[in-house]
C-alpha cells in the first residue's frame, strides 16, 4: 500500500438523516454515535451545518459572577 492511499467514505443521504435523527431523539450522544459508526466528529458537525440543525451543535455557556457583570456594565458605560 502506498503512503498517500486514503480511504474515502461516502455516506448516503438517508444515513446522514438517520444519524441526525438519533441525535435529536437523544438516544446517543454525538461522541457515542461517532464511535458506533466510525465517523469523525467533524463530519457530523458538517452534516449539522448542511441540514441547518443548529439545535444539535454544542452550545457555549458563559458563567459570570455578579462582580464581573457589574464591571462589564461599568466599562460599557465608559465607552
Amino acid at each position: 500500500m502506498y503512503r498517500n492511499d486514503k480511504v474515502i467514505r461516502r455516506y448516503s443521504e438517508p444515513f446522514k438523516l438517520k444519524i441526525l435523527a438519533e441525535l435529536t431523539i437523544g438516544k446517543h450522544t454525538k461522541s457515542e454515535l461517532c464511535k458506533l459508526y466510525s465517523i469523525a466528529p467533524t463530519t457530523v458537525n458538517e452534516w449539522i451545518k448542511k441540514y441547518k440543525r443548529k439545535d444539535l451543535m454544542n452550545t457555549r455557556v458563559q458563567v459570570e459572577t455578579k462582580d464581573e457583570i457589574s464591571r462589564i456594565k461599568a466599562l460599557q458605560k465608559e465607552i
